[in-house]
């Protein structure tokens, strides 16, 4: 269970089932990454929505809360956002990798050995508070299977052009963060 630092209570009050998207916080940059901005512009407002399904929807990072807090008033979003720093929580769902990792080159990640090129990746995952009170981690998905959950891609993959990312030297080089696009 991922607390809020300086919580002594369960920070997740659940619900079932329970949504996490792991929320990548560059170091030093005191703001998200460009790509996961983009994607909680597009679940921003949603968790009101599933509340009322039973359902709880949270963002987890690394960063320390204070950080998080900044950067979620600057976007202007609403949703809850929870700190796992100084926990291994990221590492337990397989989205943060290890500097050791990163030197050699492999990681498990998408359900594979592979070569991460950046120390954090995205992931979202389920879970499932039964009756007994037993968490289940019932559902994982990383990399280009989160796509079904961004709204702004299913709006872009029904004009002609799609999402025209394939000139481009990775897949969001067109994303910036909303208060960043220069018109």
């Amino acid at each position: 269970m991922v607390r809020r630092q300086g919580d002594t209570g369960p920070a997740l009050r659940w619900k079932k089932p329970a949504y996490r998207l792991s929320f990548h916080v560059r170091s030093g940059l005191g703001c998200g990454c460009t790509s996961c901005s983009f994607w909680a512009d597009n679940f921003n407002g949603i968790d009101v929505h599933l509340a009322h399904r039973d359902v709880t929807f949270v963002a987890i990072s690394r960063a320390p809360l204070a950080k998080l807090q900044a950067y979620r008033k600057r976007m202007g979003w609403s949703f809850k956002w929870l700190s796992s720093f100084g926990s291994d929580f990221n590492r337990d769902y397989y989205v943060t990798f290890t500097p050791e990792e990163m030197s050699s080159g492999t990681a498990f990640y998408n359900y594979t050995r592979q070569t991460p090129p950046v120390s954090e990746m995205v992931g979202i995952s389920v879970f499932y508070k039964d009756d007994k009170g037993d968490i289940l981690h019932t559902y994982s998905t990383y990399t280009r299977g989160v796509d079904m959950l961004n709204g702004a891609y299913h709006y872009l993959d029904l004009t002609p052009k799609g999402r025209d990312e394939s000139g481009l030297s990775f897949t969001q080089a067109w994303v910036h963060r909303h208060d960043e696009y220069k018109d």
